[in-house]
């Protein structure tokens, strides 16, 4: 008896430190398209991975908090989050906001992170970050050990 239960606890060992391989690390991440990151993690949702943010992530590259499930995000002491409000291309190469495309963002946040940009004022043209102390009152923080994440 005493050796099967050896066995099914090593068994479970070795399944969870495989499982703690399953993340995504997201280290610097200017962000982009829309689309595409609304895909991405559209299909990242699916896998069980958990995120691991462990730097910039920038932009279009929030929406992660939007699409991924809080408990499946971590972030390190490194993460900063930028947010700002969408914008397209108008002549010249100029920035116009895309209020519809801001707004459809800002309501996929998670409530606290909502919160935090409103009491900020909003999303604007101009850049604001999420990092430190506040950033890890939203999410879990993550530690790397020996190359592998750990979540705490």
């Amino acid at each position: 008896m005493k050796l099967l239960t050896l066995s099914l606890a090593s068994a479970f060992l070795l399944a969870c430190a495989c499982d703690s391989h399953a993340v995504v690390r997201i280290a610097n991440d200017r962000g982009g398209l829309i689309q595409r990151y609304l895909d991405r993690y559209d299909e990242l949702k699916g896998t069980g991975q958990t995120v691991v943010i462990d730097g910039l992530c920038a932009s279009a590259c929030t929406i992660v908090l939007a699409k991924i499930p809080s408990d499946r995000v971590c972030v390190t002491e490194r993460a900063n989050l930028a947010f700002h409000a969408a914008w397209d291309l108008g002549a010249g190469g100029r920035h116009i906001t895309n209020r519809e495309a801001t707004r459809m963002i800002f309501s996929m946040y998670p409530a606290p992170v909502r919160s935090w940009i409103s009491a900020r004022g909003g999303l604007s043209p101009n850049t604001i970050f999420l990092r430190g102390a506040q950033l890890q009152t939203i999410f879990a923080r993550c530690y790397l050990d020996a190359a592998v994440f750990l979540r705490l």
